[in-house]
């Protein structure tokens, strides 16, 4: 199968998340984008490229496991994880790669309604194929100009942005690949991570910087999520802010904190302007006539269902 007949006959609508720089919550987004999707009625399915790190991998492998010590009903994808060739020859190994990724797609493609793609953080022959297929991608990008650096150069004492980097030449020309194939435009957004809860010099810079940079490369900004301790608590559990959070779920009680997680969560999905199939959607209505019926407590299944 070559790469363009594995983009033309796919139906899933595939979400990627992009980011050569480590550490800037690509698992965590993915995670909860995915979660989102299962809770509004979609069929989902998951593929993690990063077959060193593993991050969403784990993510996924600690909801299952949870939600069999625990005994809840959590959601889950269909999971698949490309594992990295590592023959003598170069173009072996992209061939094995590219096998096994494109087998991956094949097998989910008219099965689900999204795929939901997690990359490693680095360049590699996978990670610029996935960018090339994305129907929407999200690059999560720590709210630094060390991070900001991928994206862009600025000038030191004006901080006006003074040229693109590596990274954005890169989806340049992967969406430039996507519009050969098939004539559509992968749809980019940024997402700002890790934001402080306090106004700075750096957090206005930055969105300055980022503002600009989006009208050069036509990328859409958003806030993601805060310096919160609790993302990374989630993490053993497979749990999401999305998730029913109770004593039994987290093993303590709520705090305001996850009530804001939620709505930053809620906030930034909305943002993705994702579109979900009205199946999926009426499946997700008729669970929560099931919950009401049956007066157990609700999960949040509607996201963006308006």
């Amino acid at each position: 199968m070559s790469f363009e007949d594995a983009r033309r006959s796919r139906s899933a609508y595939v979400v990627v998340l992009g980011n050569e720089k480590g550490g800037s919550g690509k698992s965590t987004v993915a995670m909860h984008v995915a979660v989102a999707l299962m809770k509004a009625g979609q069929r989902v399915a998951t593929i993690d490229l990063d077959s060193r790190q593993k991050s969403f991998t784990h993510y996924i492998e600690n909801r299952a496991a949870w939600a069999k010590h625990a005994r809840l009903a959590l959601e889950l994808p269909t999971h698949y994880c490309i594992d990295r060739a590592d023959g003598p020859k170069v173009v072996d190994n992209e061939v094995a790669e590219f096998s096994a990724f494109a087998q991956a797609i094949d097998t989910l493609e008219h099965t689900h309604d999204f795929v939901v793609v997690d990359t490693p953080g680095h360049d590699s022959y996978l990670m610029r194929l996935a960018h090339s297929m994305a129907d929407t991608l999200i690059t999560p990008l720590n709210d630094s100009f060390v991070d900001f650096d991928v994206l862009g150069t600025v000038d030191p004492a004006t901080f006006a942005v003074t040229g693109t980097s590596h990274f954005a030449e890169m989806v340049r020309e992967a969406r430039r690949q996507r519009r050969v194939v098939d004539h559509a435009t992968t749809d980019w957004i940024v997402v700002r991570n890790r934001l402080s809860m306090l106004g700075s010099r750096n957090k206005k810079l930055v969105g300055e910087g980022l503002q600009e940079l989006s009208l050069r490369l036509g990328f859409r900004a958003v806030d993601g999520f805060a310096e919160r301790v609790i993302f990374r608590e989630f993490y053993p559990r497979g749990l999401t802010a999305l998730d029913d959070l109770n004593e039994a779920t987290l093993g303590t009680k709520p705090s305001m904190s996850h009530v804001t997680a939620r709505q930053e969560v809620e906030s930034l999905l909305t943002s993705l302007k994702l579109p979900f199939d009205e199946r999926g959607l009426k499946r997700a209505a008729a669970r929560a006539e099931w919950f009401a019926a049956a007066d157990q407590p609700l999960e949040l299944h509607d996201i963006l269902a308006g």
